[in-house]
């Protein structure tokens, strides 16, 4: 990790930047799979899984019979645990429904929000070198809570051309039926457009690569509403002196471990914490199995030490990281003073791996400063608002000369008359 001291605030926005791929090349590689989805549907997408995935796949659908033998072959303490997951997402979420309210803004006006599902939704889950099957239950258990009558299931097959089969067991815990082999931006471009196998949805979800952001944001463009911009994993660490090195070393490790593009960053006050910190990230590398993708995050993260309190703060408000971990004996007020992170975790005990499967909290969150504006996947998020209002003869009586003042300033007559016909 490169060790940076106090940094001026003219050099804050070079060290925000995450490590990408040349957008030009990006833009362009991402447009080209797009078009040849849109243009030849289950063909391009048998030879992009090909190209990419170095799998022959005859039928893109799962079948029933491969998710049955994949379901009995995932042990069975692995089965317990995606369970209590499942519990703890669901207990969660559901508490986030909302009752309706119906609000009089003036005597005979009643105005209300009414809650209604998105019909049809696509969920993105990565498959490649880390196949998530956490990411199902993360998706999949808040759209069947809000209601989605058709949930769409994309991820990568391996080289045999299978899925793995926890993500299958995921999927089948959750009430997911349609499930097929295709990843990257070719399976963002299936769930946009449709192809003969799969059908469009109206809004995709899940996390991916740099391919696979760029394919949403581009298909955003045209329509097809996305949850949000969630590329390559990172996360940053506010630690103090009193913070136990190897807590933070791998709270680091535990997602630098996650592809080559992911990005760590350590904030701290104290000069000997980001040495241990660092010895102890040396001790932990050796028994990683993804030792050789965790260096190579590591070579593109960060120590920084800030002096100042307030510069520290300022700092990673103007990071926005994704996940953020206050280690520190004062975590409460220092996550008082956050404004723009996707998902906080708090106190020496807490890290960032319990929110990444199992406390109940959504892990789809903003990446690469988006957090700025974007919150993470809610049982919100899987449905729309249509505002509904009542008005009484009484009350347009009330509202009426309102909108017509109004309407005539701004020279739109029928819109005053359809007041005025009523009165």
């Amino acid at each position: 990790m490169k060790i940076i001291n106090n940094p001026p605030r003219s050099q804050w926005p070079s060290l925000c930047e995450r490590p990408q791929l040349e957008l030009d090349f990006l833009d362009g590689s991402v447009k080209n799979i797009l078009n040849r989805v849109r243009k030849s549907g289950d063909e391009a997408l048998k030879e992009l899984t090909l190209q990419f995935d170095k799998a022959t796949v005859t039928e893109l659908r799962v079948s029933a019979k491969e998710i049955e033998t994949a379901v009995a072959n995932v042990p069975t303490s692995l089965k317990s645990a995606i369970l209590s997951a499942a519990k703890n997402i669901e207990t969660f979420h559901s508490a986030q429904k909302r009752t309706v309210e119906k609000i009089e803004t003036m005597p005979g006006v009643v105005c209300w929000r009414k809650a209604t599902p998105i019909q049809k939704v696509g969920i993105y889950i990565p498959g490649g070198s880390a196949p998530l099957f956490s990411t199902v239950l993360m998706l999949a258990v808040p759209a069947r809570l809000a209601g989605c009558e058709e949930v769409i299931l994309c991820t990568p097959p391996d080289k045999d051309g299978n899925i793995n089969p926890a993500i299958l067991f995921a999927a089948q815990l959750t009430g997911v039926k349609k499930i097929f082999k295709v990843g990257g931006a070719q399976a963002i471009a299936a769930m946009a457009f449709g192809t003969e196998s799969i059908p469009s949805v109206s809004k995709i979800f899940g996390p991916g690569n740099q391919y696979v952001t760029k394919a949403k944001q581009l298909i955003s463009q045209e329509g097809i509403a996305i949850d949000m911009p969630a590329g390559p994993s990172e996360v940053l660490v506010i630690a103090d002196s009193n913070a136990i090195p190897s807590f933070v070393a791998a709270d680091l490790l535990s997602q630098a471990e996650h592809g080559a593009d992911s990005q760590v960053v350590l904030v701290t006050a104290s000069n000997e914490l980001i040495d241990s910190v660092g010895a102890e990230i040396k001790k932990q590398l050796v028994d990683l199995p993804r030792k050789e993708i965790a260096e190579q995050a590591l070579s593109n993260s960060l120590s920084i030490k800030f002096d100042s309190q307030p510069d520290l703060l300022d700092f990673v408000n103007e990071f926005a990281p994704e996940h953020l971990i206050i280690n520190t004996t004062d975590f409460d007020q220092v996550a008082d003073k956050i404004v723009n992170a996707g998902s906080i975790f708090l106190g020496q005990y807490t890290p960032e791996a319990a929110g990444d499967y199992a406390s109940g909290t959504n892990h789809t969150l903003p990446t690469n400063g988006f957090a700025k504006a974007f919150g993470g996947v809610s049982l919100e998020s899987f449905t729309k608002y249509i505002t509904v209002q009542h008005i009484t003869k009484a009350g347009l009586k009330i509202l009426g000369p309102i909108v017509e003042e109004m309407a005539e300033a701004e020279q739109l007559k029928g819109h005053a008359q359809a007041v005025r016909v009523r009165r």
